[in-house]
């Protein structure tokens, strides 16, 4: 059984995002970045199928500049066993990124893709859903458990309120939740290993898919400052300020 796990390379979670002058972007100068935590946790998921002996082969890819090769020898350490670069400067949107995925998907003939359930710089949480409609391939979204057996994948998917199970059969596409699993750093002799490890690279005009982007970004700002909070004397202010000044009851 072979897994596709697409990598996203990201601003590093702990970074505190600034946004440009001109309102035109994130500032990404001198900027601290990684593998998209979602990402990572599917990676996790799809290396502990292999080593459960469900799985024979772990392929990561990711689409963008080429500094993504970069996050790509992280999954490799991680336990990926090769990765696919899609090289390219223009900026990725969901669906492009499906397709290039899908590109990829025709090529190595996978039977499970496993996407991170979002990315956390665009929150966009669309390609996995995009790239299933393109393959037409079953999908169980926001997974917190996986099974895997006679074809069928069993997933626990967490919903508002609580969870759902569904059966599926693959081939299939999984997004993973954060209550996955908990992901593994990478160890020295691993990130060694990882640099020797086959690492391809394509451009989308050699998968014949045309990345223009479709959106137009208008602006981005930062979000309001939050107002110093107060202190009341007793519960009488309190409800009185809730009803004439915040407006909720």
């Amino acid at each position: 059984m072979k897994i596709l796990v697409p990598v996203k390379r990201v601003v590093d979670y702990n970074v505190k995002v600034r946004v440009k002058a001109d309102g035109t972007g994130v500032d990404l100068a001198n900027v601290k970045m990684s593998m998209n935590p979602f990402d990572e946790i599917s990676l996790e998921e799809a290396v502990r199928l292999k080593e459960a002996g469900i799985a024979t082969d772990v392929i990561a890819v990711s689409c963008g500049l080429p500094a993504c090769q970069e996050t790509l020898r992280t999954a490799m350490a991680i336990g990926a066993d090769r990765g696919i670069l899609v090289e390219t400067a223009e900026d990725l949107q969901p669906l492009a990124v499906a397709k290039l995925i899908q590109a990829i998907a025709k090529k190595e003939q996978p039977q499970i893709v496993i996407f991170g359930k979002q990315a956390i710089d665009d929150d966009a949480n669309q390609t996995g859903q995009m790239f299933a409609a393109l393959m037409g391939w079953a999908q169980a979204t926001f997974a917190s458990k996986v099974a895997l057996a006679n074809g069928l994948a069993t997933v626990t998917r967490e919903i508002d309120g609580g969870a759902e199970t569904v059966e599926c059969k693959l081939p299939v596409v999984i997004t993973s939740d954060l209550r996955l699993n908990e992901p593994r750093y990478a160890t020295l002799p691993n990130i060694m290993k990882a640099k020797k490890k086959p690492l391809d690279v394509f451009k989308p005009a050699d998968l014949g898919i045309d990345v223009t982007p479709r959106l137009t970004l208008v602006n981005i700002a930062e979000p309001p400052k939050r107002r110093a909070g107060i202190k009341v004397a007793d519960v009488q202010q309190l409800v009185a300020k809730l009803r004439n000044e915040a407006k909720v009851i």
